[in-house]
């Protein structure tokens, strides 16, 4: 699958995991009474996680967090050319590069 649509997936992975979790940490602050608490917050978390996998999993493997992507590309089990695109090299790829080589 082409780079584009990968990031594409992860953006909209994003975006719902922020919406969905922070937005309900957001309304259980603002308004105490709607009576979430943190049961809630951590349900709306998860299931935020859950249906973004389960939706685009299958297209760019549902990281949802660049955190998550570079620990993968750091323990060798996700090539650094799908995090930073392939072609020309930057300065970030090379340097990325000789920091995988030497550990």
């Amino acid at each position: 699958m082409d780079l584009s649509r990968r990031a594409l997936a992860e953006f909209i992975g994003t975006f719902w995991l922020v919406f969905g979790g922070c937005g309900s940490a957001v309304l259980s602050a603002a308004f105490p009474q709607l009576g979430i608490g943190f049961y809630g917050v951590a349900l709306a978390f998860g299931l935020s996680v859950l249906t973004m996998v389960d939706a685009i999993g299958h297209i760019s493997g549902g990281h949802l967090n660049p955190a998550v992507s570079f620990g993968l590309v750091a323990g060798k089990r996700f090539a650094a050319a799908d995090l930073f695109g392939s072609g020309d090299h930057t300065v970030t790829v090379d340097l990325w590069e000789s920091y995988l080589e030497r550990a």
